[in-house]
């Protein structure tokens, strides 16, 4: 057998949670752009280009914390005990942003409480994901199996910094994915800021790749040991292969390519995060091994899991292509 069963669980999570990043990163990201939009028209016009397909995109999310719960419940508990604030923040801001979609559209006199909402949910949400993202990178204590840190021990500036870059990174994508969807002036404005946000995001991998390898003694042991750092140091190179095919995209006024190339960015950056801590789940002391359920147990849920996953990429496909192409000023998904 190639895998055993945590390392195909292992996959399987990682993939859901990647998905969630890619699919859901770049409605979350319009929602950060909101103010780009001129009046009620354009508003109305940018929350239609994700409407179709925003709660679907949330699926993964699901998958990935479900996942994560059934298959390493240890880790699912000390996580979930490290990073209580965080996601409950993140949750609490996902609920905003989804009613903010639905009641939007049926009040003229609460609409810029509800623009409000969506505005303030998506960067929220965006925010507390990279929150955690540096939290679990910084490493969570772990004593006799039992969650040993403080309340805040996931606040500090190097998890601030994770934040920021993935708003970043998600008003990245949105730009992107507007450029895709819309046309005119709506679309110009957006891709003007393609440049400026791709520079930043870059910038702000670099700074927290930076960061990474002084937080966590494991990973700058990984990076400079003379072991690895042939397959550790394809990822950065790759990554600067990304963005000057991303620029050049831009420049030629390429509408699809841009957007994808902003999510291989996303790519390279998760496969950089997983190398480093490979095979840590709970950084620096849980292999993803030794948090695993029982073989039988994930065995068992695998057989779900291969009925499931076809079901969600099918039914993902298919909405993206029923509601592609342009969304004009008047089309409407409501």
């Amino acid at each position: 057998m190639m895998f055993d069963m945590p390392t195909i669980w292992a996959l399987l999570i990682s993939f859901a949670l990647l998905a969630y990043v890619v699919l859901d990163g770049f409605d979350l990201g319009v929602g950060i752009l909101f103010p780009l939009g001129r009046g009620k028209d354009e508003r109305d016009t940018l929350m239609n280009t994700v409407a179709p397909v925003w709660d679907g995109n949330e699926t993964w999310l699901v998958l990935g914390g479900g996942g994560l719960f059934a298959a390493f419940p240890q880790a699912y508990s000390l996580l979930l005990t490290a990073f209580y604030a965080p996601v409950i923040a993140m949750l609490l801001a996902l609920v905003l942003r989804g009613v903010a979609f639905e009641f939007r559209f049926r009040t003229e006199r609460w609409k810029p409480f509800w623009d409000f909402a969506f505005i303030g949910g998506s960067t929220a949400a965006a925010f507390f994901q990279g929150v955690m993202v540096g939290a679990w990178v910084q490493g969570v204590k772990v004593v006799d199996g039992a969650y040993a840190g403080g309340w805040y021990d996931w606040l500090t500036p190097f998890t601030v910094l994770t934040g920021v870059s993935l708003v970043a990174g998600y008003a990245l994508l949105g730009a992107c994915w507007l450029v895709i969807k819309t046309e005119g002036d709506l679309q110009e404005r957006a891709r003007r800021l393609q440049v400026p946000l791709g520079a930043l995001v870059v910038a702000l991998i670099g700074i927290v790749s930076f960061g990474t390898v002084f937080t966590s003694e494991d990973v700058r042991e990984r990076w400079f040991s003379l072991g690895s750092w042939v397959f550790l140091w394809v990822i950065p190179l790759l990554t600067l292969a990304i963005t000057i095919a991303f620029f050049l995209a831009v420049r030629f006024k390429k509408e699809i390519l841009p957007f994808m190339l902003a999510l291989a960015l996303f790519v390279a950056s998760f496969a950089g995060l997983t190398s480093s801590l490979y095979p840590q789940l709970i950084p620096p002391s849980i292999s993803y091994t030794a948090a695993a359920n029982a073989d039988g147990s994930l065995a068992f849920m695998l057989v779900g899991a291969l009925v499931l996953l076809p079901v969600i990429l099918g039914y993902t496909a298919y909405a993206y292509w029923l509601f592609r192409g342009k969304v004009r000023i008047g089309d409407g998904y409501h």
